[in-house]
């Protein structure tokens, strides 16, 4: 299985990433990878780009280098009733949006606490990927997520940084591979996204791309397999 794009990419702006979006491009040409997505972390992730910043988005080409990209957000999930650090009003305006749970911005909490913060978010229309849901530090009921996100049209994110061995979410690759398995079983689309903090570790999908093997993934629930097949997904959300 080929995959030609990455879902997942963090620049200068976020605070602790160390390349620019030129920088992203480029690499990404280097590889032969068609699109990248700019997904760089809400405004209430210590250190990262005030609101105007991803306001401002709509500045960057649609294409640098002949690399497609993708104008988007990382955003905070900041409560249990699935709160973001960026309004609606901000983010129908962006390519690709994904919703994550962090701790500087949201305490770990209880299964039903956790399910239930995903689940109000995969119901916001403006809301494409769940990003890192195998995060142990947030455990949660697999199957309704699963189901939510089939119901809401909402990707679901296999985060190839959460399964190095060297990560800090240790016991990741366990839940990926539950997550991933309820995926293929339900027929939910899935994107793998390296959560690059620089440049070099664009496309960097060998764990992930293993257990997509291991599990036998159909190719058509697999979203970096396609620009075409990346869009109709994202398309699906109703704007």
């Amino acid at each position: 299985m080929k995959l030609i794009l990455d879902t997942h990419c963090h620049t200068l702006s976020s605070g602790h990433a160390y390349s620019t979006i030129q920088e992203m491009a480029a690499y990404a040409k280097t590889i032969d990878f068609q699109l990248i997505a700019i997904t760089d972390h809400g405004p209430k992730m210590p250190g990262s780009a005030h609101k105007l910043h991803f306001r401002n988005l709509r500045v960057v080409p649609k294409e640098i280098n002949g690399v497609e990209v993708l104008r988007g957000v990382e955003v905070n999930i900041l409560d249990y009733d699935g709160k973001l650090d960026l309004s609606d009003n901000v983010l129908k305006d962006l390519d690709l949006v994904i919703a994550s749970l962090h701790h500087p911005c949201i305490k770990s909490g209880t299964v039903e606490e956790n399910t239930h913060a995903l689940i109000n978010v995969i119901k916001n229309p403006y809301i494409h990927i769940i990003g890192h849901p195998g995060n142990p530090a947030y455990p949660i009921d697999i199957e309704k997520v699963i189901d939510a996100a089939k119901e809401y049209n909402t990707l679901i994110e296999i985060n190839n940084s959460s399964l190095k061995p060297e990560t800090f979410r240790v016991g990741s690759k366990e839940n990926c591979y539950n997550i991933l398995k309820a995926c293929r079983d339900k027929g939910v689309s899935v994107v793998v996204g390296s959560d690059a903090h620089i440049a070099f570790h664009i496309g960097n999908f060998s764990v992930a791309q293993e257990m997509l093997e291991d599990l036998q993934v159909p190719e058509e629930l697999v979203m970096n397999t396609s620009v075409e097949r990346l869009k109709a997904a994202l398309s699906k959300k109703q704007k």
